[in-house]
């Protein structure tokens, strides 16, 4: 997978006496499928950085996966959003959305090829330390950096916030090379407890390095403050959980990556 073209350059100033924040939206793609990533960091960091792959929602790659990817690049990394969709791709409507998701869920081979695509041009970036690297998913995105792990993937570490556990192929959890964090709505009726506890035996099985985290009165889509705006049962957004589970990605990146 090589880069085709960079596009649109976006300056935006952060607290920093000297940063600049700069974001690249890069076409790429996975066979014959035209992507569309966003990538973001810090231009006021020296010399290389971890990077992190950031994987959207079942909406496509919209305004809050690129929120998140800039948040990640204030932190100090090379951030990568990717598009799991095609380039301009992007769902308006739940049943779109579902539809899309679907369309890749059910394909394990689609999933982790489409995700290895984004990584690719991600590990290629001149400022990316590509010994160091993690992923991070929201719901549908969630799923997919799992699925990525388990794909053998060279990942110091994978993060999945409220996002589906389940895979086709749970032996392939022996093939996890890095640690795995799960954040997870106590209340979350999208993720059943049998499926909870079916992905907690996967990991013991195969010897994962792994963690859970669970928020007490928190459903599904817990970070996202437009979730509220779906009046959808079961989906909303949750203050605390999402800004203790963005905490918690601190500490878990600077385990994984000793800074």
């Amino acid at each position: 997978m090589r880069y085709l073209l960079i596009a649109t350059i976006l300056m935006i100033g952060v607290s920093s006496a000297n940063a600049e924040l700069r974001t690249e939206f890069i076409e790429y793609k996975d066979g014959d499928v035209l992507l569309e990533g966003y990538l973001a960091y810090d231009n006021a960091v020296e010399g290389k950085r971890p990077g992190v792959l950031v994987v959207h929602e079942w909406w496509g790659l919209n305004d809050y996966i690129q929120r998140r990817a800039r948040e990640v690049a204030k932190l100090g990394y090379v951030a990568f959003a990717i598009d799991m969709y095609g380039k301009g791709v992007r769902a308006q409507d739940p049943q779109k959305a579902g539809e899309l998701s679907g369309s890749i869920t059910k394909d394990p081979k689609l999933l982790r090829s489409r995700a290895a695509a984004g990584l690719d041009v991600l590990k290629k970036h001149d400022l990316t330390d590509a010994r160091k690297m993690a992923a991070i998913g929201y719901c549908f995105g969630g799923k997919t950096v799992l699925e990525l792990a388990r794909s053998g993937a060279e990942l110091a570490g994978v993060a999945s916030f409220h996002g589906g556990l389940d895979t086709q192929n749970p032996s392939d959890a022996k093939n996890i090379k890095g640690s795995v964090l799960v954040l997870h709505g106590g209340d979350d009726t999208f993720i059943s407890d049998k499926q909870v506890a079916a992905f907690q035996d996967e990991m013991r099985k195969a010897g994962v390095d792994w963690q859970m985290n669970i928020y007490g009165n928190a459903v599904h889509s817990f970070t996202n403050p437009e979730a509220d705006k779906l009046n959808m049962k079961g989906i909303q957004y949750n203050e605390k959980a999402d800004k203790r589970s963005w905490e918690a990605l601190k500490v878990f990146f600077r385990e994984i990556f000793g800074r």
